[in-house]
């Protein structure tokens, strides 16, 4: 217990710990919902200027075990373009977050995801190059006002025909994004070490969960993957427009 967070009790660090292996569970098996709870859990637990850089450390741990046991599905052509464009929405969006109504963003995402959990599929996404950047952009701009990127992106992928490749390609879009994330919070002073024994263990039970739910996600057909993926993307939808009515 020594090595755990003086400023945590030492049952809510078991308990982060053990979350951290369902949450990564559900987001290897279904794609999207792991981290949202994650930081849910976190945030009612610990200071929210500490949960969110300790949550950007877990997750790459989480996303970038992810993208190892899926390599081989990785789709590279669309990592890159729409890497590109992320690079560049992150710079535009951090520039003008404080300008733009977060309330009014984080609706219009609600209601995209819920378009591209029940309207037809965004294929043209994935064909073409300039298309691919532009989303790319678009996503990050729009993530640094509302904070909201994962699901934001596995809408996007929907394209993609295979399961795997979704998941592969969403995993190791995030890991980049985590990294930033975590050079972001160094420059600007948080202590990591102080809480690393806690990311370390977390991003070790996150591990087990992912290779639970990529083995959970091999056992699925596609159409029922499609299901469940289509319900937790209206789930997370619907919580985002109750978080911008409740404001």
């Amino acid at each position: 217990m020594a090595l755990l967070p003086a400023d945590l009790a030492p049952s809510f660090s078991l308990l982060l710990i053990l979350a951290s292996f369902f949450t990564s569970a559900t987001t290897a098996a279904f794609g999207l919902g792991g981290g949202a709870m994650l930081i849910a859990l976190m945030t009612s637990v610990m200071n929210p200027l500490i949960a969110i850089p300790v949550h950007g450390a877990v997750q790459l741990g989480s996303n970038g075990g992810r993208a190892i046991v899926r390599f081989k599905h990785i789709v590279w052509p669309f990592f890159l373009w729409f890497g590109i464009g992320s690079a560049v929405g992150v710079a535009v969006g951090g520039q003008i977050a404080h300008l733009l109504p977060e309330n009014l963003f984080r609706a219009l995402i609600g209601l995209f995801l819920i378009y591209t959990a029940w309207g037809p599929k965004l294929k043209s996404v994935i064909k073409s190059p300039f298309v691919t950047a532009f989303t790319g952009f678009f996503a990050a701009a729009i993530s640094m006002v509302v904070g909201v990127s994962g699901p934001l992106v596995m809408g996007f992928l929907q394209g993609l025909k295979d399961r795997r490749e979704m998941i592969a390609t969403h995993a190791a879009l995030m890991t980049a994004q985590n990294i930033l994330k975590v050079v972001t919070f160094t420059l600007l002073g948080f202590q990591f070490a102080a809480y690393l024994p806690l990311i370390l263990m977390m991003v070790a039970t996150g591990f087990l969960g992912t290779l639970l739910g990529s083995k959970m996600l091999d056992g699925l057909s596609e159409p029922l993957f499609r299901k469940i993926f289509r319900l937790l993307l209206t789930l997370l939808a619907l919580w985002l427009l109750v978080q911008t009515f409740w404001a």
